[in-house]
């Protein structure tokens, strides 16, 4: 009797699960659809696998593309497989398992072919860099090239027919855009055909038109940067005293040109009509000296000028000898400054009275029109009741005073700020003076106008924090001299100079991140904004440069102020420079350039430049024997 054997089975490896993270895939072949690209394939076999065998056994293609894989065996049994640089977005892949693998044991794999589509993916920047970008702390880019190119790298291939409609460069110019695609197709290279314009905001846009080459999408993207400074010069390049000579003859020109016809005053600013401005009249007085030492008129003409303003000036309103801030030019009415500013300013006409007595030590005695002229100023000199402004002995002087509000405006004149002339003129006043004690409670605060304390490296003797706007170093030393100035509570030479060097510290620090500020672009004060006017300093900046600050701190910072002349006049020219000198301010960072004039900025430019190269000004003021009077009588040594 024969047995039949039935022949023994031969032991198989088999691929129990397969999974992309929580996605399964199938077994028999069929695709798993909607697998997200950064997912790890886990394969779960019914053996533990010989890890020799592994390497080669697993291939991945998608779209005819061979992917590297990285492999990692866990746990004996389960293999997991990572597509180097991940999946493609929306595609279909194959994972092809060879029958070369084995388990430890040495059972064969028979071989099989998983496949699985991916999600199409979100089309993303990682990497955006500009020609010569340079980012703030804040975020904003700045000193980009002038021959625009920007590199974009995405995290998948572009379609490269979705990509010129989607490039978009807003600025002042809109260049024509060309671009390249490197890298596998995902390095956007963008030129522009012709340079951009030089200190300008632009924005590149790329809209959510543009796709991936697997049809990925995108939200769109957007990215405001500023571009760097034309090394050309806008103007002519002159000696640096030709060019001192040339803003000071342009800028005294608002003066000349633009005064007012009836009154020969200066207008508050060059939309003021009928609106003259006591103080910046001052500043004219003191300007027509420099006109003629210049040879920008003739002594002849600054005197005929001269006995117009004056004879007005002794006409128009006044309060107990002191005039108000604004006047008509054409009546000599008062135009209130506000509601309850309709009487007498002080300090107004401490600036006024300044220019007047430069005026007069410049007037020959030997001349008869010219006599006539010191008779005049020294009475209006005389009339002004200092005292009366005491506000009956309060303690200091006082700013205002109204027929109508009396003293409501009770604003003390206090330091530290750019006041000093005031008492310095009211305690030289040989008939209405004001004594040492008045001084020292009212301007010095028994003390208190001290600080002493060190911004940027910079020791400020006297007032706020880091100074304030730079107008205090300039208003009340156009014509009183502080080289030598000194009293007991500070050196003011020192004080201005470490004023103005703070100020230019505070740019080149650019704590707030605004465009384009620098050692060369700086100079922070009182002055127009895209908003109207405000009191800009380094604890106020608002992103707005002022010629002004810097132009008339020549006597104290002659290098950083000369820096400013030549960026404002060769890098920035005619956006800032016109017809009566440099336009009152600008904001590169809002792309905003001013193109307004005020008396108070024109003035102190025309006179300290003056006062730097010749002391024409602090000369001429400083001969009167009055003020040296009433500087001994604070007890100021000079």
């Amino acid at each position: 009797m024969f047995t039949a054997c039935k022949e023994e089975e031969k032991p198989e490896l088999i691929l129990l699960e397969a999974s992309a993270g929580e996605f399964e895939i199938p077994l028999d072949g069929s695709p798993a659809d909607d697998i997200p690209i950064d997912r790890t394939i886990s394969l779960r076999f019914s053996e533990n696998l010989d890890p020799e065998t592994i390497s080669g056994s697993v291939i991945l293609r998608a779209n005819g593309q061979l992917f590297q894989v990285n492999t990692n065996l866990v746990s004996g049994k389960t293999l997991t497989v990572q597509a180097q640089g991940g999946f493609q977005s929306g595609q279909t892949h194959q994972l092809e398992i060879l029958s070369s693998l084995k388990s430890s044991s040495g059972v064969t794999y028979g071989g099989k072919t998983l496949s699985f589509k991916t999600l199409s993916g979100a089309l993303a920047i990682n990497t955006f860099t500009l020609s010569g970008g340079e980012s703030l702390a804040n975020g904003r880019i700045q000193n980009v090239s002038l021959p625009f190119e920007a590199r974009v790298a995405f995290n998948f291939p572009l379609n490269p027919g979705t990509i010129q409609a989607a490039l978009q460069l807003a600025g002042p110019t809109t260049p024509a855009l060309t671009f390249e695609l490197i890298e596998n197709q995902k390095v956007l290279q963008i030129r522009s055909a012709t340079p951009l314009t030089d200190l300008s905001r632009y924005s590149l846009s790329i809209a959510k038109t543009l796709s991936g080459a697997n049809g990925e999408s995108f939200s769109g993207w957007q990215q405001e940067f500023y571009t760097a400074i034309d090394s050309n010069p806008k103007f002519a390049l002159i000696s640096d005293e030709e060019l001192l000579t040339k803003v000071q003859e342009q800028t005294f020109r608002y003066f000349w040109d633009f005064a007012h016809p009836a009154s020969g005053m200066a207008r508050e600013r060059n939309t003021s009509g009928n609106t003259v401005t006591t103080g910046g009249s001052g500043f004219g007085l003191m300007a027509l000296i420099v006109g003629v030492e210049r040879g920008f008129i003739t002594r002849t003409q600054a005197v005929e000028r001269w006995v117009q303003i004056i004879g007005f000036l002794e006409n128009a309103d006044r309060f107990h000898g002191a005039w108000p801030h604004w006047l008509n030019g054409e009546t000599g009415a008062t135009i209130p400054f506000s509601a309850k500013d309709n009487g007498g300013d002080l300090v107004e006409t401490a600036l006024i009275v300044q220019g007047l007595l430069a005026v007069q030590a410049y007037l020959n005695p030997d001349n008869s029109v010219e006599k006539t002229l010191i008779d005049q100023i020294i009475t209006l000199w005389h009339e002004v009741e200092w005292d009366w402004y005491t506000k009956n002995d309060s303690g200091g002087l006082f700013w205002h005073w109204s027929p109508n509000y009396a003293w409501e405006m009770n604003l003390p004149v206090s330091g530290y700020n750019e006041a000093l002339i005031v008492y310095v003129l009211a305690a030289s006043s040989p008939t209405h003076p004001i004594d040492k004690t008045t001084y020292a409670q009212g301007w010095a605060r028994n003390g208190a106008i001290r600080n002493g304390n060190s911004f940027y490296g910079q020791t400020l003797p006297l007032g706020v924090d880091y100074g304030g706007p730079l107008f205090f170093a300039h208003y009340s030393f156009l014509g009183l001299d502080p080289r030598k100035l000194q009293d007991q509570y500070a050196n003011y030479w020192e004080q201005n100079v470490q004023h103005s060097r703070i100020n230019q510290a505070h740019a080149i620090a650019n704590p707030r991140s605004f465009v384009a500020y620098s050692d060369n672009n700086w100079g922070f004060t009182a002055s127009d904004n895209s908003n109207g006017y405000n009191a800009h300093s380094p604890t106020n900046d608002l992103g707005v440069i002022t010629p002004t600050a810097a132009l008339s701190s020549f006597p104290y910072t002659p290098g950083e102020s000369m820096k400013a002349l030549k960026f404002f006049y060769y890098s920035l020219g005619e956006r800032v420079w016109g017809e009566h000198g440099f336009y009152d301010a600008f904001n590169i960072t809002e792309s905003w350039y001013a193109d307004s004039y005020l008396a108070i900025d024109q003035g102190p430019i025309v006179i300290m430049i003056e006062n730097h190269r010749t002391g024409l000004l602090w000369n001429l003021f400083m001969k009167n024997p009055e003020i040296k009077a009433g500087l001994d009588n604070l007890g100021f040594t000079y």
